[in-house]
């Protein structure tokens, strides 16, 4: 690649680069339940406009909030182009931060495009659910490519996987993970807070009972938590590294927080300012769940990088 030669970003540049990606995708997934909480899904009805010819909405509340999501979309997709470009430039290219970051582009310009739909399909709660999940594996995506840019991989690097058994329990954890988000999805699908103004008159629910989704949601969420409890005490209790019982730990800490959350919203009726901490909180359990994995094989920090539990 004789014309990126020219100009190299360096190893400290494209870390914050890293960064700034990840903590955008995470921002990205609260301005959207933002969105769909205050009632604002549909205030701007068209796109990639928001009415008809027109790129702006009007200066009342639900278009102002729609459209200001749509700028922070817009902002995220150049800095996720920003990175990968930078990936190519990197003085010591690697073949996964370029893949890292190319994933990224490829998810954030699917995940607009299925906004799109979401709005055609005035708010339909299928798409709305897949746009959650998608924007959740833009989280953990982001979570390893800063991670990465923070460690030395590739052919000759140090890569000691800690313990191969809980290396393995790691990889299994994402399986009951994913059925308590796509549990919760469901709930959310079927609760009071269909993302339009006018409710449920305007968007349609999932066809579901909202104590019946609850219920199959906190059965998934006993389950996560009597699965993380479990590998905390069998961690503990083996001669592990420290770097996995710490993991573990707040691993445990995050799900029993996340899970008072969402029994004091179902308890208290849904409202918007739990649910969007709920939102927070499945975007914590996200990241820790993929440090954890991350945290099962140790590699050597960049240079410049502060030694710390990897």
């Amino acid at each position: 690649m004789p014309y990126l030669t020219r100009r190299r970003v360096t190893g400290p540049v494209f870390r914050w680069l890293a960064l700034a990606t990840f903590l955008s995708m995470i921002v990205i997934v609260l301005t959207g339940a933002a969105v769909r909480l205050s009632g604002s899904g549909l205030g701007c009805p068209d796109w990639p406009t928001c009415f008809h010819d027109r790129l702006t909405g009007s200066w009342s509340l639900h278009p102002l909030i729609e459209y200001g999501n749509r700028m922070v979309t817009i902002a995220l997709v150049v800095l996720v182009g920003v990175t990968f470009v930078a990936a190519l430039l990197r003085e010591k290219w690697r073949v996964d931060l370029v893949a890292l970051a190319g994933a990224l582009v490829l998810g954030v310009v699917a995940d607009a495009v299925l906004g799109a739909f979401v709005v055609y399909s005035k708010l339909n709660p299928y798409l709305v659910s897949l746009h959650m999940l998608l924007s959740l594996a833009m989280v953990a995506i982001g979570a390893t490519l800063y991670h990465h840019a923070k460690y030395v991989y590739g052919p000759g690097a140090r890569a000691d996987v800690r313990n191969p058994y809980f290396r393995l329990v790691a990889r299994a954890m994402w399986l009951p993970f994913f059925v308590l988000v796509l549990t919760g999805t469901a709930t959310t699908g079927s609760g009071p807070h269909a993302g339009a103004s006018q409710g449920q008159l305007v968007a349609r629910r999932l066809p579901f009972a909202l104590s019946s989704a609850a219920w199959v949601h906190s059965l998934a969420a006993v389950l996560f938590i009597g699965l993380v409890t479990g590998v905390l005490v069998a961690i503990w209790k083996s001669d592990a590294p420290t770097a996995l019982k710490l993991g573990v730990r707040r691993l445990v800490y995050i799900a029993l927080v996340q899970a008072a959350i969402g029994a004091t919203q179902y308890l208290t009726h849904l409202p918007a300012w739990l649910v969007e901490l709920h939102v927070a909180g499945a975007i914590s359990l996200t990241i820790g769940l993929t440090q954890f994995n991350l945290r099962q094989i140790a590699h050597d920090r960049e240079p410049g990088m502060k030694k710390r539990l990897a």
